[in-house]
Formats: C-alpha cells, structure tokens, sequence
C-alpha cells in the first residue's frame, strides 16, 4: 500500500508468497518499477527478512523506516506487567525527539535506566538504528505518517474479515482473487487525502528536492 503524490492511499500490488527474503522482496519492488512505479520516497515495514537490502537495490534512493509500534512491541514483549508502562513511556523519549542527535541522547538514558533489569532489551534499537532515526528529521505532521505500517495492518484485518467464511482457498490463484475483489469493498472510504496533506507535502518537497512534482 503506497500513499500517492495528491495524498490517497492506494494498494499498488496483492502478493502471495511462501516465505520472505531479499530476493522475494526484490521480486515485488521489482513488479512495482516494471509497472510504472518511478520513485519511493520513504518505505514503513516492520523487520521483515530481507526488506532492506530489497529496497537498497530496486530503488537506491528510498529511506527504510522501521515501524515504530513493533519495535516497542518487540521490546516489551517480555518485560512485565509492573514495568511495561514505565518502560514504554522512556521508548517515547527516544522516537518524539525533536533530532536524531536527541534520539541518540535518549537511547543511551532509556538503556542505562533498564539494563540492570533488561540487560538485552535495548540491543535491537541500537542494531537497527540506522532504520529509526530517519523519522527524527520530519515535523509530528509528517511523522504521523511514515512511523508505523497500522494503515496496512487495518487493510489486511479488512480482508480478514470480508473473507471470514472462506478460510481455505484451492490454490493460490483463488486466494489472490478473493482479495481482489475485497479490495473494492475494502478501499470504498479512500476517497479523502489525509489529514493536512498539503503542510506534509510541503515539507516532502524540501527534504526531497527535485523528486515530487510542484
């Protein structure tokens, strides 16, 4: 699911596959330039098995960004209930910094104040660095948009749902179909731009110069 230049959301591609890896992923970024699609700007996914290096190579000069709400997820998963409230609002601290350099600040206090308890709980956020920060250099307007991949996931709880009475398909075909058409019915609503569309456009133009049209 893409968002358009005039700010729609739009399910550029269903894929159906038996397992993730850079070469599957490449696949369908591959499929997306062949049909027409000539820049990305930004990617949201979560830490899917080989989504980075995919996008490094079909379309070099797109930023990754990490979903935020599965890293916390991820990093509270086994951390308990008397801790879990405290511990997520340090997380916040670190992806509401107004700068990267700020985010790093806060990363290292977030880390200090829990490995005692948690000494490992934090290693991800520094092993995947790379693919958080690019959120701290846009406005809250912006980062609205690119933190988290929620808009797919209600997509897909939509498909779950239009397709309750069938949970096995004979093949895959059968099962691209159905979704095909649930995308119809699913993408009925997607008639508005989002939300102050054309403050975050703006600001896509100036960190992106020369890529988005006037």
């Amino acid at each position: 699911m893409g968002i358009t230049c005039s700010g729609h959301k739009e399910v550029l591609s269903i894929q159906v596959g038996e397992n993730e890896s850079a070469k599957y992923w490449l696949s369908v970024l591959n499929e997306l330039k062949n049909r027409g699609v000539k820049d990305i700007l930004i990617v949201c996914a979560d830490g899917l098995s080989g989504i980075k290096e995919a996008i490094s190579t079909a379309f070099p000069n797109t930023e990754y960004q990490r979903c935020l709400v599965h890293q916390v997820r991820n990093t509270l998963k086994y951390v308990p209930d008397k801790d879990r409230k405290a511990f997520a609002k340090d997380l916040k601290t670190i992806y509401n910094a107004p700068s990267e350099e700020d985010g790093r600040k806060a990363l290292d206090r977030v880390k200090s104040a829990w490995e005692e308890k948690y000494p490992r709980a934090m290693n991800r956020w520094y092993d995947n660095w790379d693919a958080i920060c690019p959120i701290c250099k846009f406005s809250a307007e912006v980062r609205t948009v690119i933190y988290t991949t929620n808009a797919i996931e209600s997509l897909n709880a939509t498909y779950r749902k239009l397709n309750r009475q069938r949970s096995v398909f004979p093949s895959d075909q059968a099962l691209l179909k159905a979704l095909y058409l649930s995308t119809f019915e699913a993408t009925k609503k997607w008639t508005m731009p989002l939300r102050n569309w054309g403050r975050i456009y703006g600001e896509l133009q100036i960190m992106y110069e020369g890529r988005l049209p006037e």
